[in-house]
């Protein structure tokens, strides 16, 4: 039976990360083998060396001028790239070497409230400025630009008049961390084909 590696890329507490971890621990087909950080302070760190799994710490120069990071995805055998908070736009090189296999999360309903600088509380002021009735979460496929990749899932929540971006915060979270993982799970199953 083939097992899937995966990569999570990460740049703060980790807590997505942590979400996945849990639920691939028992899994014989998925495995997270690899974290990748940007940032040397960032949480996340902790959370792969208390669960046993390696990760690698990467500078703009890894990322951008070299073909460093992908070579170590393929050192470790990676077949998918999870994002979970990661806040640096993907190289193309990266996207070449994983097509169709990079995915992300992002705590709203895209296309609405996507783009260079929409991420964590800049999203929730957003839209709590804006009066809406509901957000959500967007699973999607990674390409060249910010959150415009093919869309996987989304799941939504209502917003009550007495939100803020602080409470819808925590209800997105709630949402990720409910909904994150199984998705990926799923779009493994259902895309590995000719891995």
């Amino acid at each position: 039976m083939k097992v899937y590696n995966i990569a999570i890329f990460a740049s703060g507490d980790g807590s997505n990360a942590q979400k996945i971890i849990e639920y691939f621990k028992g899994s014989s087909t998925i495995k997270v083998v690899l974290v990748v950080c940007n940032k040397p302070t960032a949480n996340v760190l902790n959370r792969a060396k208390n669960e046993n799994i390696p990760s690698l710490l990467i500078s703009r120069a890894d990322f951008y001028e070299s073909n460093r990071v992908t070579e170590q995805l393929h050192s470790y055998n990676i077949d998918f790239v999870i994002l979970a908070g990661f806040l640096w736009l993907i190289p193309q090189n990266l996207i070449t070497a994983f097509p169709d296999k990079i995915i992300n999360i992002h705590p709203a309903l895209l296309p609405a409230y996507g783009g260079k600088g929409m991420y964590g509380m800049n999203v929730h002021e957003a839209v709590i400025a804006a009066r809406e009735k509901e957000s959500g979460i967007t699973i999607h496929l990674v390409n060249e630009k910010y959150d415009e990749g093919k869309i996987i899932e989304q799941h939504r929540c209502s917003i009550s008049e007495t939100d803020t971006p602080q409470t819808l915060a925590q209800n997105i979270h709630q949402l990720e961390h409910r909904y994150f993982p199984a998705a990926i799970e799923r779009f493994i199953q259902n895309n590995s084909n000719g891995i």
